[in-house]
């Protein structure tokens, strides 16, 4: 415990560090979702989410054996919390992320995730009690109708509709998962440093994919037929978009608040887009620009607070 104290007052990072993390953190996250697109070429959605959180567990449990003192004591009453933080702010967001993308493209997928901060003001009025004011309200509106807008009308030449709508929303529960993690996080955060609470929620919430690997076997056969394009997505997802994005996002959140760091995430659809188009040639229509432009406008105007609170 008070190894968690000495980081928290060594946390203070200065204006071009903070920078320098958040900048980071948003490329890490920018090429996931074009990487999650070629994973899924060779795996099945579930398969993949096992395979990051499989690279993810090795590289952290690497860490705490190498480093145990870096780490706050997990607390025995702590454990079922951080096991459901895992499961729901980690788990089931990557399942959610990664069913859609096969039916819709990274660019499409980053925008609805991008709506997070909108969760989070939404599950912080329900759970915390926090004000919900009109530029609040206004702000979720502009957001959700650029959501459905991309999730209707934003990409060309769709063949299945329905799947692609369930997509949609799949990433859009997934960007609740987002905000379920970050809210139940900042709290846990009191007794545990960024690098600790995100190492045990990786891997307490890895234990809820175990069921889905006794269910069905055709992992093994497709981990062998992997090709070389397929690991480095794998294991670029798994160490840079998860354990080092995870972690910056709790070290940072750690102290400054939401709002300050939401600014930054706003440049991870429009890298992802630009990324998804190079490597895809993925078609950006009148309606995906139309629905980003009001999603970006409602994330904008929800995060306008000159009173920077903290979610507490």
């Amino acid at each position: 415990m008070s190894h968690s104290k000495n980081e928290l007052k060594n946390s203070n990072f200065s204006n071009w560090q903070f920078i320098l993390m958040m900048s980071v953190a948003v490329v890490v996250w920018a090429f996931a979702f074009p990487f999650i697109k070629i994973g899924l070429s060779e795996l099945s959605f579930v398969n993949l989410t096992i395979m990051r959180f499989f690279i993810v567990c090795i590289v952290v449990l690497t860490i705490f054996l190498l480093q145990p003192r870096r780490f706050s004591k997990l607390q025995k009453k702590d454990v079922i919390p951080i096991f459901l933080l895992g499961f729901f702010g980690v788990m089931v967001y990557h399942l959610g992320l990664n069913y859609s993308e096969q039916f819709i493209s990274p660019g499409a997928a980053s925008l609805i995730i991008a709506t997070s901060p909108i969760q989070i003001v939404i599950l912080a009025t329900i759970f915390l009690k926090e004000k919900l004011t009109l530029k609040k309200i206004l702000g979720i509106i502009f957001a959700l109708s650029g959501v459905i807008i991309i999730s209707v009308w934003g990409e060309k030449n769709i063949s299945i509709e329905i799947k692609y709508i369930s997509a949609a929303l799949a990433v859009f529960i997934a960007a609740i998962m987002t905000a379920f993690y970050t809210i139940a996080g900042k709290k846990l955060l009191e007794r545990y440093s960024g690098l600790s609470l995100t190492t045990y929620a990786m891997l307490l919430g890895s234990l809820g994919l175990i069921p889905f690997l006794l269910s069905d076997f055709s992992i093994f056969g497709q981990v062998s037929k992997m090709s070389s394009t397929a690991w480095f997505a794998v294991i670029f997802l798994g160490v840079f978009s998860t354990v080092i994005g995870y972690v910056i996002w709790y070290v940072v959140l750690k102290t400054k608040t939401a709002s300050e760091i939401s600014v930054y995430l706003y440049a991870v659809p429009v890298l992802s887009t630009m990324i998804s188009y190079v490597m895809f040639k993925d078609e950006i229509t009148l309606f995906f620009i139309l629905g980003g432009l009001l999603v970006i406008i409602g994330l904008v105007i929800v995060n306008m607070n000159k009173e920077k609170q903290k979610i507490d």
